[in-house]
C-alpha cells in the first residue's frame, strides 16, 4: 500500500480475472485501502471480498468533494457485485444566489432553473446537508437575506440590526458569487471572517455557536474547493495519460467523468489518444498515469496483485 498517495482520490479492487469487485472512495487513499486488511469495523460483510483482490486500481483526485463526484458517476454507470448503492448516498444540490429588490438571499435547491438577471445558480454539489451549512456562514458574513429595497417586519429589525439596506444588495451578492465561483481571494476573505466570528463566540463562552461555525468552516471548504469531475455544460472529452508502459483513459459525456480504464500500452500506441486530451486535463491525466503504473509493479496481495495489469470496461 505504500505507492497509494495519502490524499482523495476513488479506489477500485479487481479479482485475478480482471472482473472489478468494488469501487468506493476516500479522504486518504492509503489509509484507506490499507484499511481493507486491517480491521474492517462496521465492515465486516467485505471480509470476503477481500480475500478476493488481486489488483487495486486508484485515481487520485483534487478534493474530496471531487472524489464523491467521481465515485458517484462511476456507480451510476455500473455496480459492481460488492457495492451496495448507485451513486453513494449524497444528494445532489445547487445553491441559488438572488440578487432581486425584493427576496434577495441564498437558497439550497434540487434543480436549477433558468438563470435571469438577478438569479444564478452553482453547482451542483454532494450532500444537501452539507451545503446547508455552507450557505448559512455565508449569510451569517455576508447578510443579503437583508438587502431588499424595502424589507418589512422582523426582516426589517434584522436589516437594521447587521446594518444592510438595499444599496448594499449588489456588493454582498457580488461577494457570495466570487466565493462560490472558487475565487481564491473571496474564499480565503470568507474563511477568515469566520474563523474570526468563530473565535469570538469562543472568547465569549458562547461554545455552541463557535461549533456551529466551525461546522459551517468545514462546509464551506467542501463548497469551494477544487471540483472538475461533474461540471454542468461541460461539453465531452477523452483524458489520457501514459507512464511506464500503462494507459489511463477517463471518458467526460456531458460534463462528467464517468469511464475509467487502464491498459498496458507502448508509449507509441498511446500517442493517439495523448494528442486528444485536453491541456486543462493533462497534469491530471499524467498524473494518475504514473500512479497506474506504480501500482502495476506492485507486489501481489498488495497493490497490483496477481490480475493482469490491463483494464477493460468504462466504469469497470
Amino acid at each position: 500500500m505504500s505507492r497509494l498517495p495519502s490524499g482523495p482520490g476513488v479506489y477500485r479492487f479487481r479479482d485475478g480475472a480482471g472482473r472489478v469487485l468494488y469501487i468506493g472512495r476516500a479522504g486518504s487513499l492509503r489509509r484507506r485501502v490499507g484499511s481493507y486488511w486491517r480491521d474492517l469495523g462496521d465492515r465486516p460483510h467485505l471480509a470476503r471480498m477481500v480475500t478476493q483482490i488481486g489488483r487495486v486500481e486508484a485515481v487520485l483526485c483534487a478534493s474530496e468533494h471531487e472524489a464523491a463526484w467521481l465515485e458517484r458517476n462511476l456507480l451510476e454507470r455500473s455496480i459492481p457485485r460488492w457495492n451496495r448503492t448507485a451513486g453513494g448516498q449524497e444528494v445532489e444540490v445547487y445553491v441559488r444566489l438572488s440578487a432581486s429588490p425584493r427576496s434577495p438571499g441564498l437558497s439550497v435547491v434540487h434543480e436549477p432553473r433558468t438563470p435571469g438577471a438577478a438569479v444564478r445558480y452553482f453547482g451542483p454539489y454532494l450532500g444537501g446537508a452539507r451545503v446547508r451549512l455552507a450557505v448559512a456562514g455565508l449569510h451569517r458574513i455576508f447578510p443579503l437575506a437583508y438587502a431588499a429595497d424595502a424589507p418589512l417586519g422582523s426582516m426589517a429589525a434584522m436589516a437594521a440590526e447587521r446594518r444592510v439596506c438595499g444599496a448594499d444588495r449588489t456588493g454582498l451578492a457580488g461577494q457570495i458569487a466570487a466565493v462560490l465561483g472558487r475565487d481564491p481571494a473571496a474564499v480565503a476573505d470568507a474563511r477568515e471572517r469566520l474563523v474570526a466570528r468563530r473565535e469570538a463566540a469562543a472568547a465569549a463562552e458562547a461554545f455552541e455557536v463557535a461549533g456551529r461555525i466551525q461546522a459551517e468552516l468545514a462546509a464551506l471548504d467542501w463548497v469551494t474547493c477544487p471540483q472538475r469531475v461533474t461540471v454542468p455544460a461541460g461539453g465531452d472529452a477523452l483524458v489520457a495519460g501514459w507512464a511506464d508502459g500503462v494507459l489511463v483513459r477517463f471518458e467526460i459525456a456531458g460534463g462528467r467523468m464517468s469511464g475509467w480504464r487502464q491498459y498496458q500500452r507502448t508509449r507509441a500506441q498511446a500517442d493517439r489518444w495523448l494528442a486528444r486530451t485536453p491541456p486543462h486535463w493533462r497534469e491530471f491525466a499524467a498524473e494518475n498515469a504514473a500512479l497506474a503504473a506504480a501500482l502495476t509493479e506492485g507486489p501481489a496481495g498488495a497493490a497490483r496483485g496477481p490480475g493482469r495489469p490491463e483494464s477493460a470496461g468504462l466504469a469497470g
